[in-house]
């Protein structure tokens, strides 16, 4: 009221309507001077930093209105035309731009410190954390960021790095499931003799049922309830005596009702085998299981469950100390057992090489050499290497000959008449059959330098020879078939053995099947006609009917060559 009153005493009507309409139009001056020109009252900081994670990827954000922004060590970096632009650093994409980059957001590759905007108004260049040495050509208006604020970035970028919970586009999420059910799928491996399955991560065995479940929260539709079958004994051409072997199901599931929870937690990896198929043969038990199994768990250094299937508890006796220096715990018997096993790592089946009694170490981490070395242990075997005959008259010199024995087919019907021989050249003569007693055998063929025998089961004991020791495989009357069998089976594994390996194949009359059959026989005359009948019937005559009976003059250059060699 006091500045009306004043205001009337001092002008007319007339004036003060004139004051009043230009006080109206400065005020409006004055608005629209702040609305226009509102870019020249100076920079405000605006910070804006967001996150977003995908497969193998950070991908960081940064808004910033204020000109370049430093972010860790590099504190020399500014804009190329630094204004108001956002540069994004991703961690897999270098080549990424805007189509209308003004004011636009542009990604790079970390390692790339070269990429600017195509049109680079208003643009802000962030750089690779490890270049201090970019600067901007045409620096106008550029600001920088004082150490404090550039700390607050970097923390900032830390947090959200470290934050889980924001959610990654749904084109790397499914990117990242992928990858992760792939490496959860079981890895198996069908070869010429064997198939196995290698499995990893939440692995449940229920040995009721014969099924390992991989049960993994990411499996996809596609990979669930799909069923690997695995019979686990390393002869899968033979389809015989793979029938016998049970039959293990290994399936990818997701953790519902349809799989129980784990029952017995076990901390170490498990291998499941069995010992059905032609377990009982000395040499099968070797080449499809004792290896095999070598093969498969050397890798644990005892740190391995074994999981027999189809079991054979003699068997298991029989090859104690061997399974006992391959595993610190006790075999489980699985067949039978209602128990949920849970395991970090489980393989199904065993890995073999398709070769007899033989070791690939190019295919494999072992060789031929360590398996025997591996025996030697297990038995507590003290003989390395054979003996060197310096002098054979020298009486403690004299070299051991095992002449191995079978009461059955393929034995030695005049074993007398050849130990005699052997021992009027300077040999000291064992005569001895194989048998179940592993440690018995093993012992023995270690303390000899000669070992001789009939092709059969019983010169797989060969495995327990010294180095440098002298192998005799004698081979029966049977054609091209049965040498066959001879130079696979025995002659060509004992190479890689670092044996020394003679052959003696006798002729038709040491053969006691001339004593069975006329000399026109088909049986004598053509061997191969018997063998086109079918292994049953060409085993059940060469192998199962016949003896030998050595010549022993035509027999004894042979046993000389062994002295030879035992001198070099």
């Amino acid at each position: 009221m006091i500045y009306n009153t004043i205001f009337a005493k001092s002008f007319s009507r007339y004036e003060q309507k004139k004051l009043g309409y230009g006080a109206f139009v400065g005020f409006l001056l004055i608005v629209l001077s702040l609305c226009i020109f509102k870019p020249y009252l100076g920079p405000i900081y605006d910070l804006n930093i967001k996150l977003s994670i995908g497969v193998d990827t950070k991908l960081l954000m940064v808004n910033d209105t204020s000109g370049s922004l430093k972010i860790a060590e590099d504190d020399r970096i500014v804009p190329k035309n630094p204004v108001n632009a956002t540069r994004i650093s991703h961690l897999s994409d270098d080549r990424i731009a805007p189509k209308n980059p003004v004011n636009a957001t542009r990604i790079s590759h970390l390692s790339d410190d070269r990429i600017v905007p195509k049109n680079p108004v208003n643009a802000t260049r962030i750089s690779h954390l490890s270049d201090d040495r970019i600067a901007p050509k045409n620096p106008v208006n550029a600001t920088r960021i004082s150490p404090q604020m550039a700390k607050v970035a970097d923390n900032a970028t830390k947090t959200l790095i470290n934050d889980t919970s924001i959610s990654p586009p749904k084109a790397e999420v499914e990117k990242l499931e992928t990858r992760k059910v792939e490496q959860e799928q079981p890895l198996c491996v069908s070869e010429a003799r064997t198939e196995y399955c290698q499995t990893q991560g939440d692995i449940r065995v229920h040995g009721k049922s014969s099924s390992v479940y991989i049960v993994s929260r990411k499996t996809n539709s596609l990979a669930e309830n799909v069923s690997w079958i695995i019979r686990p004994y390393a002869r899968k051409s033979d389809a015989y005596t793979m029938s016998s072997v049970t039959k293990w199901s290994v399936k990818t599931v997701k953790p519902t009702h349809q799989v129980s929870q784990c029952t017995k937690y076990h901390s170490i990896p498990a291998v499941i085998f069995s010992t059905a198929g032609y377990t009982g043969n000395h040499f099968h038990e070797f080449s499809d299981i004792v290896i095999p199994l070598f093969l498969t768990c050397r890798q644990f250094n005892g740190q391995v469950q074994l999981i027999i299937t189809d079991k054979k508890s003699w068997w298991i006796s029989k090859h104690q100390a061997f399974l006992k220096k391959l595993s610190n715990y006790e075999i489980i018997d699985i067949d039978r057992d209602d128990e949920l096993h849970c395991f970090p790592k489980v393989i199904i089946g065993l890995k073999r090489y398709h070769k007899e009694l033989s070791i690939d170490p190019q295919k494999y981490s072992y060789s031929i050499k360590d398996f025997r070395d591996f025996l030697r242990s297990s038995y507590s075997l003290k003989r390395v290497s054979a003996i060197k005959i310096r002098d054979i008259g020298n009486q403690s010199k004299k070299p051991r000959l095992l002449i191995l024995s079978r009461k059955t087919s393929r034995s030695f019907t005049n074993t007398n008449q050849i130990a005699k021989m052997a021992k009027g050249l300077g040999f000291r003569v064992i005569v001895m059959e194989a048998g179940r007693n592993m440690r018995s055998i093993a012992n023995v063929v270690n303390s000899c330098d000669v070992l001789m025998g009939v092709h059969g089961a019983g010169l797989t004991n060969i495995l327990f020879l010294p180095q440098n020791a002298i192998f005799i495989q004698v081979v029966p009357f049977g054609g091209m078939q049965v040498e066959w069998l001879a130079t696979n089976d025995f002659a060509r594994p004992s190479e890689d053995m670092n044996i020394k390996y003679l052959e003696y194949k006798i002729r038709l009359d040491e053969s006691t099947l001339i004593q069975q059959y006329p000399l026109d026989h088909m049986i004598i005359k053509d061997p191969s006609s018997i063998e086109k009948q079918g292994w049953e019937a060409f085993r059940s005559v060469y192998f199962d009917k016949q003896n030998v009976r050595l010549d022993v003059n035509r027999f004894r250059p042979t046993l000389q060559k062994a002295l030879e060699l035992l001198h070099q």
